[in-house]
């Protein structure tokens, strides 16, 4: 695969012993599993060694075993976030064998044994991976509720997998164990939050106790010109809500011009709804960490209005 360097292939390409611990040791090269390594932006983003981890391990699996939960996500491409509190689950490769009983886990490797269904399983980078409806169940009923709805919501926004595929994913799954999360993530998932920070955003929202809003809401002035798109919409109290990342901004981007140019564009946008007598509320990454003070300026520009 692609970024995947065999410790074989290294020493026979004249790179020694002592030059692969110099590179693993500056960070340039990252062991993804023994023998196996990554370069460049891989080694140190998690997410971008798991893949060639799955396929450095695939071979030890078996025939029968399809690459699935966390790991079948990164193949497919799904969007990821983890708490920084807590450990990565991207440590072991996962995958799951159609069983009964079997399951086991290392620390390389953790082989589920449930019901596989033909349709569930597809072909991705040359390995057999679960669907991604079976995926997003799958990571619905093993991670935290904040990090599958993440995946969830990407998996609908892209138009990968329909709601009624995933609630038929629980339906299958109905006697294994967390689906009665799995339930939880798949009624709540949304496919119009467009961005990790949205889905967080929004959960942030619905915890705070906050009315439901409307996401992507078209805003037009009084005389019908079309003003924007917004993140989050409160009809009842014309109040829009804004997540400000920096991805955000590099979407908004056309071809030729700056991130400041957005940034711009963005302030008139604000200033024209401002103008037309909307509330407005933004917030960034870090304060999705203590959402009290956000959620505090969301309220004042209800009462405001």
């Amino acid at each position: 695969m692609p970024g995947l360097n065999l410790r074989s292939r290294l020493l026979a390409d004249g790179v020694t012993d002592r030059e692969l611990r110099r590179l693993r040791r500056t960070g340039a090269l990252a062991t993804v599993r023994p023998g196996a390594y990554v370069y460049g932006d891989a080694a140190t983003d998690a997410v971008a060694r798991h893949r060639p981890a799955v396929h450095a391990t695939a071979s030890q699996l078996g025939a029968a075993a399809v690459v699935s939960h966390i790991s079948a996500a990164v193949l497919h491409g799904l969007p990821l976030w983890f708490p920084r509190t807590q450990p990565t689950p991207l440590g072991r490769v996962h995958a799951t064998r159609d069983r009964r009983s079997g399951a086991r886990r290392n620390s390389l490797v953790h082989l589920h044994a449930a019901a596989l269904e033909p349709d569930e399983v597809v072909m991705v980078d040359g390995l057999l991976v679960t669907s991604v409806a079976r995926t997003v169940t799958d990571v619905a009923r093993s991670l935290p509720f904040e990090s599958a709805l993440i995946v969830a919501d990407g998996a609908l926004h892209r138009g990968l997998v329909t709601p009624s595929a995933l609630l038929e994913g629980t339906e299958r799954g109905a006697h294994r164990r967390g689906n009665t999360a799995a339930r939880r993530v798949v009624a709540f998932a949304d496919g119009r939050a467009e961005s990790v920070g949205e889905t967080r955003s929004r959960l942030a929202i619905h915890r705070a106790g906050l009315p439901s809003p409307t996401l992507q809401h078209e805003v037009r002035s009084a005389g019908g010109r079309r003003l924007g798109r917004t993140d989050f919409y409160w009809e009842e109290f014309t109040t829009v809500g804004e997540f400000d990342g920096r991805v955000k901004y590099g979407r908004l981007l056309r071809p030729g011009q700056e991130p400041g140019d957005a940034v711009f564009e963005e302030k008139v946008r604000e200033d024209a709804m401002r103008a037309e007598g909307l509330g407005m509320a933004r917030w960034t990454w870090p304060e999705l960490q203590a959402f009290g003070p956000v959620s505090d300026r969301i309220r004042r520009a209800f009462v405001r209005r």
